[in-house]
């Protein structure tokens, strides 16, 4: 373990932890689970959406391939479908909890 001894706030800390803590590309954001999941639901959201205005665009007749029109619906029915596992699981993780004697 290569240690920086010239800041002696940071003796013990190696060189490259160092590197990782001051650069920004390095630097672990600061999100919790909540904007996580939040993003998880307005990217399925979007899935969503994208896969209706295709649809929409090949029954009007636009130039839209059908095989691209597929992939959106799929793409978006298996998002929708792991958000929904996820939310099961959150839930019977609660059922679980409230069973629990305190």
């Amino acid at each position: 373990m290569v240690v920086n001894e010239i800041d002696p706030s940071k003796l013990y800390s190696p060189l490259i932890q160092q590197r990782i803590q001051n650069d920004p590309v390095y630097r672990p954001q600061d999100t919790t689970f909540v904007d996580s999941l939040k993003s998880f639901i307005k990217d399925v959201d979007n899935q969503q959406k994208e896969s209706g205005e295709m649809t929409e665009m090949l029954i009007k007749g636009e130039a839209v391939d059908l095989h691209d029109v597929m992939i959106s619906a799929e793409k978006a029915k298996t998002t929708f479908t792991l958000l929904m596992e996820v939310r099961n699981k959150f839930l019977d993780v609660y059922r679980e909890t409230m069973r629990m004697s305190v």
